[in-house]
């Protein structure tokens, strides 16, 4: 067992001193960890979570239990007071956006989240109009083409690319909602 372990085992159990010594050894530790987690919210803000950090030691010492590390428990409790700290400042950060104008302007073309949200809905249909759909409306075969692969006539696959056309318009509508 190391000697922050002694020592929290020994404040535990009513030594005043080993307590001040607890807390002046685990101080610069949790300091460092602190500003390296909380860097962004600045110097004055990673004290006061030092302090928030130790007063939680000290009311949830007892939850220590002996005989394990205890680093990794002080290292969490300094992790979700960085994070609770960062919840109370609010999750904006405010940039210029003047800065970075020029590296934001994006290209002109195609949505490039549209070919996985078409495979989607094609994909809520039965096997052969999905086929169908596949086969003329984005591969762009004609109905005799897509009948020829498909053993079916051309006037079947145009009523079952209809009533797939169909099937989608309401699939999108219950999903658009």
């Amino acid at each position: 067992m190391g000697d922050l372990e002694t020592l929290l085992r020994a404040a535990n159990e009513g030594d005043g001193a080993a307590y001040a010594r607890f807390l002046s050894s685990i101080a610069p530790v949790l300091r460092g960890v602190i500003r390296a987690k909380g860097a962004p919210l600045g110097e004055a803000a990673c004290e006061d979570i030092l302090q928030e950090v130790l007063l939680a030691v000290h009311l949830k010492r007892g939850t220590w239990q002996e005989g394990t590390a205890i680093r990794p428990w002080l290292y969490a409790i300094a992790r979700y007071k960085v994070v609770d700290a960062f919840r109370s400042r609010g999750r904006r950060v405010n940039v210029p956006i003047e800065d970075f104008a020029e590296t934001l302007v994006a290209e002109p073309g195609p949505d490039p989240t549209e070919a996985m949200d078409v495979e989607k809905m094609i994909g809520m249909l039965d096997g052969r109009s999905a086929e169908v759909v596949r086969r003329v409306g984005l591969e762009g075969a004609s109905a005799a083409e897509a009948g020829e692969a498909m053993s079916m006539s051309e006037g079947a696959v145009r009523v079952a690319l209809h009533r797939a056309l169909k099937s989608l318009a309401v699939l999108r509508e219950r999903h658009v909602k």
